[in-house]
């Protein structure tokens, strides 16, 4: 799509969707890191934030898809720590940097639920937030454990579909 001095495409979005998603999947990350820090859940978590934001001017709210990923990986994260559990070769999920962990548990979430997200996206992302977040060996381990996923994630998709009677194809 063409775009102007501006970064405006010709369709009148921007590349701020772009930078906003990255950094609301940080965000995610920070939450889940925090929740079990605290030994809360990544949705009371986010909550808590958004009614401090509402309370306090210079807080400022969550991204609306932070917020969705914090309430997906509370509603999901028995079945998305036994995925993982079970794609980690050598390591238990216990044992992980908790930061390796929460990245893990964004990007299963997204290969899971989040129609909107192509796969090698989700992947791409969570080892740009291993880079930037966690130790120099967490890019491979992410990347490595996030492609043995992405093998079974059809099958998962599916197998939901079909449980609810073959709806929209989004998870829920």
């Amino acid at each position: 799509m063409p775009e102007n001095h501006r970064g405006e495409r010709s369709d009148g979005k921007n590349r701020s969707g772009v930078r906003g998603r990255h950094a609301a999947r940080k965000r995610a990350v920070d939450l889940l890191f925090e929740s079990e820090a605290r030994g809360l859940t990544p949705a009371e978590v986010a909550e808590a934030r958004n009614a401090l934001a509402e309370n306090e001017s210079e807080v400022s709210p969550l991204n609306p898809y932070t917020v969705t990923v914090a309430r997906g990986v509370t509603e999901h994260s028995a079945h998305i720590d036994h995925l993982i559990a079970s794609h980690l070769q050598g390591w238990t999920l216990e044992r992980l940097p908790a930061v390796d962990r929460a990245i893990l548990r964004v990007a299963v979430w997204e290969l899971l639920h989040a129609d909107d997200v192509p796969e090698p996206v989700a992947v791409d992302e969570a080892v740009e937030l291993a880079k930037k977040l966690s130790t120099d060996d967490s890019p491979g381990f992410v990347n490595g454990v996030l492609g043995q996923v992405m093998l079974v994630t059809p099958q998962i998709r599916a197998a939901a579909q079909a449980v609810r009677g073959g709806g929209d194809g989004a998870l829920g």
